[in-house]
């Protein structure tokens, strides 16, 4: 057995800049050292865990004299949980880094021409902007190192709240988040507290057994609201009598529903939902359009700054009234009708079948009656006898996952030709990637950040390529 190896604490350290991820730097014998939780100007006390030929991974042991950039963040589990991993800085300073990702992305991966990028579009909203949360329930909650060194016994154990990065088995009990409007911790907690009251268990990852096992709080900017619990056992008794709590204590809840998960996995997709009462779906609007969101729907978690997204894919679009539409990747088709209005016809796709069947039917519900939507693998379905059957597409809007499109989708874009592409993306890293290979046919008229996720290193970016 190998001898572990002596790393080394770095005193006097100074923090210079912001790093992937939502992670700081600083430089160390000429090695990049990378950690949580820094801002540019500290100087710090850094114990290294983890050294490379390159560079060195650390932590934070303590603040020798604190960046002056730095502000108290608001969340007592700031450092813990590990979301939101930038509160500790300005959120003028957050939006000047995620412009500045997006610039370096586009400069060093895409390497074309580029227009001057427009500044980002900040959200109005910095603190309870997420409509969607969910928390898993354990009974084995994590003890921070304050509450391990304290000395204290912690017999009850029970939690809910979010998974410690890195950890599947790792559950922070969380006593406020503030993500989403407060009705969720409101909703969370007094589930916790009747929960234990009522003896019921609360799950053993490791173990797969209990009773309480997650809940899915979404909220609509209408109002409504949507609660969904899962439960890891069939007893209808305590079921009923838990959903009858809520409903009493929660009157406000418009669509209440259960899961019984008897899977190891948390996955829900493949789960029948069950209505305890309201409605099996909540509704978002957009000027004047409805959307139904359903337990299993995708929509953007940031209601108000995904109309401001859409609104700037829709006038990059340029649409006349005249255009064939193609929306690549369109979800439950919230661009797709969004532009509706301004095209001849909209054609959108998708993996998720029922993505689909709730696309179509947002266009039936708004009276929309020029949409057509397609359920497969992108690479499959857009193909150039997809194209030949449904007509060149004068514009394309895509707005693909993480990792970006298929070569053989952009083979297609490629071969299509159309007149305009406008490409929404949630990694601009994939994006500059993809645009480089566009760069064979289309140049980048315009360039739009959008800060979807404040508090979070993530950013949106929309990009209009036109046609050379």
């Amino acid at each position: 057995m190998g001898k572990k190896k002596n790393l080394p604490l770095l005193e006097d350290f100074e923090i210079t800049a912001v790093a992937a991820e939502g992670k700081s730097l600083g430089r160390w014998n000429d090695m990049v050292v990378f950690m949580p939780y820094g801002a540019p100007g500290d100087i710090a006390n850094v114990k290294i865990t983890r050294k490379k030929h390159s560079f060195c991974e650390g932590v934070i042991q303590d603040l020798v004299k604190p960046s002056e950039l730095r502000v108290e963040p608001m969340c007592q589990h700031f450092g813990v949980c590990g979301g939101c991993k930038w509160q500790h800085l300005p959120y003028e300073y957050q939006l000047r880094c995620k412009q500045q990702q997006v610039v370096d992305a586009l400069e060093r991966i895409a390497k074309v021409p580029l227009p001057e990028i427009t500044p980002i579009l900040g959200s109005k909203k910095t603190t309870f902007y997420r409509n969607k949360l969910e928390f898993t329930f354990s009974n084995k909650c994590w003890l921070t190192t304050e509450q391990m060194q304290s000395g204290v016994e912690f017999p009850n154990r029970n939690a809910v709240g979010f998974h410690i990065p890195g950890g599947f088995d790792k559950v922070l009990n969380i006593e406020k988040c503030w993500l989403q409007d407060d009705i969720s911790n409101q909703i969370r907690l007094f589930l916790r507290d009747y929960a234990q009251e009522r003896g019921y268990t609360f799950y053993d990852i490791r173990n797969n057994v209990g009773f309480m096992r997650m809940m899915m709080v979404r909220t609509a900017s209408t109002g409504e609201l949507m609660l969904v619990v899962v439960f890891s056992e069939d007893n209808k008794d305590a079921i009923d009598d838990v959903m009858g709590a809520l409903k009493e204590r929660f009157p406000q809840i418009t669509s209440l529903m259960y899961v019984i998960n008897l899977k190891v996995n948390d996955s829900l997709n493949d789960q029948e939902f069950i209505l305890y009462s309201g409605r099996d779906y909540i509704e978002e609007e957009m000027e004047g359009l409805k959307f139904r969101v359903g337990p299993k729907s995708f929509y953007q978690t940031n209601s108000e700054q995904a109309y401001e997204l859409y609104k700037v894919a829709r006038n990059f679009a340029q649409l006349t009234g005249n255009e064939l539409v193609y929306d690549l990747y369109t979800g439950t088709g919230t661009i797709a009708n969004f532009v509706s209005r301004q095209a001849r016809e909209v054609i959108g796709i998708e993996y998720v079948p029922e993505a689909i069947e709730d696309a179509k039917l947002n266009s039936e519900v708004n009276g929309i009656n020029n949409t057509k939507f397609f359920a497969g693998d992108m690479k499959d379905v857009l193909t150039g006898e997809f194209v030949a059957k449904h007509g060149i597409p004068d514009v394309m809007i895509v707005d693909p996952p993480r990792a970006g499109m298929h070569e053989d989708v952009v083979r297609v874009i490629l071969d299509a030709e159309p007149q305009r592409i406008v490409y929404v993306s949630c990694n601009p890293a994939t994006q500059a990637r993809d645009i480089a290979m566009l760069d064979v046919k289309y140049r980048v008229d315009a360039v739009q950040p959008v800060d979807m996720f404040p508090h979070t290193h993530h950013v949106e970016n929309v990009a209009l390529l036109s046609k050379k």
